[in-house]
């Protein structure tokens, strides 16, 4: 069992105040606080070991060489990869749905169909659009249910996987509803018809163990900095046979086998997807976040997070007038939980609760569609992970029942 109050102490930032009260961080769907050892190991890079990977021959070149790619196995072992250069380096989760987007979308032509979902991220929405748009294919999606899960009913009656579905591509969890999504059975559908398989990850390979060899995605995608790792780094993992087939989406240095004035040739992967000087330093970082996740245990992690997410979940609906977006039970649901109180527009209430030291996100979370559907111009998410204490839930839930005082003149119950 995980022991959140030894845990904090690895993590500097959540000893600090929020003028007279102590911070409460409850974000960490939105980007996770790192530990010292992540802190550390950025810090000794830079300070021992910088230079530019491959090209540089010397000492500090072999050393940063051996650091960037021993984080590439790092993650590759963290995540089940049959092989470390399954593993490519983007800047963020964003740059690596747009690689996969622009690498399978470069074969779509009229006629051929792309299905998503209307809880997707802005992230695997926009992508898929733009090349739709320059291609002619046709993106469809996925509807859910009242409840907040992909209506697949519904799904199956339209025929949304069919003959024509050339790439389905959806998140595992929902950064709005917390929705786990039957990725392994829509993959399956998927390869039915020949479709590829992509697998926004960012909400779940933070918090549970994943395995890519038995998910059924071809292609997956998750960023760093939801993990304990720095901003500016991305991951996405892809079958090597299929790597293999698919063009580069940047041109530069290092992705390039030969060039000449009337043609290139590129590298094999994952170097093909990775042009110019790589995140070595993020890289670098990244890798001690795997390793300190990895000493925690990702099943302790997914334990301690369930049953944080079923207290706050028992709090937050007892109290009156706040409606959760999405499953209101742990079961088969991520941490982040979406709500609105009342009438009180949500960054009126992220701003009374950061003056209480509590630290949520309002908005609409960078799924405006999803918001649209439920019938919500935007919400408020509190989103817990190994850090977060039943303590600082009790926090959450007082200051939204202050907050409803507060705006008691003009507050709507239901």
């Amino acid at each position: 069992m995980l022991d959140v109050e030894k845990t904090r102490q690895d993590f500097p930032i959540l000893g600090r105040m929020s003028g007279e009260y102590p911070l409460v961080y409850l974000d960490s769907a939105n980007t996770s606080q790192k530990p010292q050892a992540v802190i550390d190991a950025i810090s000794e890079h830079y300070s021992q070991h910088n230079a530019n990977v491959a090209r540089a021959m010397h000492m500090l070149g072999a050393e940063a060489t051996e650091g960037f790619e021993g984080a590439r196995s790092t993650i590759a072992r963290f995540i089940g990869a049959a092989r470390d250069e399954e593993v490519v380096f983007t800047k963020n989760a964003s740059e690596a749905l747009n690689l996969a987007a622009n690498a399978l979308g470069a074969s779509l032509k009229p006629g051929d169909e792309v299905v998503i979902s209307v809880m997707e991220h802005h992230s695997n929405i926009v992508p898929w659009q733009m090349v739709c748009e320059r291609t002619g294919a046709t993106l469809r999606w996925f509807d859910i249910t009242d409840e907040g899960r992909l209506d697949l009913e519904a799904a199956e009656r339209d025929h949304l996987i069919n003959e024509r579905t050339r790439i389905v591509s959806l998140t595992s969890v929902s950064n709005v509803l917390g929705t786990h999504n039957p990725v392994t059975d829509i993959a399956r559908q998927a390869h039915a018809v020949g479709a590829r398989m992509v697998v926004d990850a960012s909400q779940s390979v933070p918090h549970a163990v994943t395995d890519v060899s038995t998910l059924g995605a071809d292609i997956l995608c998750f960023t760093g900095h939801k993990m304990c790792g720095p901003t500016g780094i991305g991951v996405l993992w892809g079958r090597y046979d299929l790597l293999e087939t698919l063009p580069p989406f940047l041109g530069g240095g290092e992705m390039i086998e030969v060039v000449e004035m009337s043609h290139s040739t590129f590298a094999p992967p994952p170097y093909r997807f990775e042009a110019g000087t790589p995140p070595i330093a993020q890289a670098v970082g990244l890798g001690a976040a795997v390793d300190y996740l990895t000493g925690v245990g990702m099943q302790n992690i997914a334990a301690h997070e369930a049953r944080m997410t079923q207290y706050a979940l028992d709090k937050l609906t007892s109290i009156d007038g706040l409606v959760v977006l999405g499953p209101t039970q742990a079961e088969d649901r991520g941490s982040a939980i979406s709500f609105n109180l009342g009438d009180v527009h949500p960054h009126d209430v992220m701003q009374v609760l950061d003056s209480r030291g509590i630290a949520i996100r309002g908005g609409h979370h960078c799924a405006r569609p999803l918001h649209r559907r439920l019938g919500h111009q935007s919400s408020t998410r509190a989103s817990s992970y190994l850090y977060t204490t039943a303590s600082e839930i009790d926090a959450l839930a007082d200051a939204l029942v202050f907050t409803r005082n507060y705006f008691a003149p003009k507050f709507k119950q239901g």
